[in-house]
């Protein structure tokens, strides 16, 4: 599954580990997070977000 890095911060995002912290759950891809997720280190919005290679 696809990672994404917060253009912000640099947290990345890794589908595999989800965000517990925050009740995502592992296995949750980043366009399945629920709407009013934010970047857990920084608070940036979702699309504030990229792809990573």
């Amino acid at each position: 599954m696809q990672k994404y890095q917060c253009q912000v911060c640099g947290y990345i995002y890794d589908p595999a580990e989800g965000d517990p912290d925050n009740h995502v759950p592992a296995n949750t891809p980043f366009d399945k997070l629920p709407p009013e997720w934010v970047c857990p280190i920084c608070g940036a919005a979702q699309d504030q977000f990229s792809p990573v290679d």
